[in-house]
């Protein structure tokens, strides 16, 4: 088993990201090797689409080990680093079924050490939802966006807010919205330039998008000052 287990070490020192373990699709023998194989050498690690019942199916002295997040089916090993200075990432969705996915990115962001806020429930169908965060949000030098369906709520913020602005197109929607595919081109096709777009449902993507910002921005800082 453990030759199947071939950790990232240098990762984190490379490109300021650390590895993601992605859950699904693992046994929960490979889960409980991976993170014993880490443990062993007192490395920190990030664990996403771990549902609840993989967790539960953990031995317990590995469930002991975890700060486990069943909403966005996260865990962490290892020390949980105190954010510095105000949240610099805004995380905001366009109904609360997109939580679980702006919880992704808000833990993929806490385990760097980076703060967020997150601002809930705030679609274009109740377009008055959004402007009284206007202001608010225009305060954020990243921000992150989860939006389903018509997924229009990264184009109105494209024309009204000058950060970073990361759109995550979600599964959430009946019929034609084709479990995110619709999301996702209404995204690629936003007439509002500059928006990155992740893929379906990917709150890891655009949290790691985030700290490449901010670590631009962090160097270009540095370089003019």
């Amino acid at each position: 088993m453990s030759d199947e287990v071939v950790l990232d070490d240098d990762r984190i020192n490379r490109v300021g990201i650390d590895e993601g373990i992605l859950c699904e699709g693992k046994s929960v023998e490979q889960i409980e090797t991976i993170i014993t194989t880490a443990q062993r050498v007192d490395r920190r690690l990030f664990l996403t689409r771990l549902t609840p019942n993989h967790f539960g199916q953990l031995a317990n002295n590995i469930q002991t080990l975890l700060d486990y997040d069943s909403v966005s089916r996260t865990a962490i090993l290892g020390a949980i680093r105190t954010p510095f200075g105000d949240p610099k990432v805004a995380i905001v969705t366009a109904g609360t079924s997109d939580v679980p996915i702006a919880r992704e990115a808000t833990r993929t962001l806490l385990y760097h050490g980076v703060s967020s806020t997150e601002i809930h429930d705030v679609g274009v169908a109740g377009l008055w939802r959004l402007q009284r965060r206007v202001s608010e949000l225009s305060d954020y030098p990243v921000i992150i966006a989860v939006a389903g369906m018509d997924a229009a709520l990264p184009t109105v913020l494209g024309g009204l807010v000058s950060g970073l602005l990361i759109g995550v197109p979600s599964s959430t929607g009946y019929g034609v919205s084709r479990k995110g595919e619709s999301a996702l081109a209404s995204m690629l096709v936003s007439c509002a330039p500059g928006i990155a777009v992740t893929n379906i449902d990917n709150g890891f993507g655009a949290a790691c998008i985030a700290l490449r910002g901010l670590r631009a921005a962090a160097l270009v800082g540095m370089a003019s000052g």
